[in-house]
């Protein structure tokens, strides 16, 4: 691939992981209003796995949580123009490991820990990690010594 597939493959990959979390966002406010005696704000607190509701919410809120972190390393990548290849495959692994991690979620409810979305949340976590180490790489050995030889 040349570098420009790489960028491309990159602002693909951020543009899907940004719809991943608006699609959340809608599934988890439609699934919730439609409850009977819904109270915007508020989860029923009697709601467990069992339920799709809370399991909406859940994958929602953890997106949230993750999510942000690796928009910012993602963008930070591009803006000091980390390997094209490295940034483009750890975001596009990330946001299809978000998008499986959803899927499960939304479709196995179980208490188990780990649960087979757990191993997706993994993936898009090392995902993130492989990629601020790769920026901290290039960052580091590019940046000027100021211990003397």
């Amino acid at each position: 691939m040349t570098t420009s597939l790489y960028a491309s493959l990159a602002a693909v990959s951020l543009w899907f992981i940004i719809v991943t979390v608006v699609v959340q966002s809608v599934v988890a406010a439609t699934v919730k209003a439609r409850q009977p005696g819904a109270v915007p704000g508020k989860m029923p607190e009697n709601l467990s796995h069992d339920s799709f509701v809370f399991r909406a919410q859940r994958t929602f809120m953890n997106s949230l949580e993750n999510t942000p972190l690796m928009l910012a390393t993602g963008l930070l990548a591009l803006v000091l123009q980390i390997n094209g290849m490295w940034t483009g495959v750890l975001l596009a692994v990330y946001a299809v490991a978000r998008i499986l991690h959803m899927a499960l979620y939304y479709g196995i409810a179980t208490e188990r820990n780990p649960s087979p979305r757990s191993y997706f949340f993994l993936i898009g976590l090392l995902a993130n990690i492989v990629l601020l180490g790769v920026i901290g790489v290039e960052v580091l050995s590019s940046a000027p010594r100021v211990l003397p030889n």
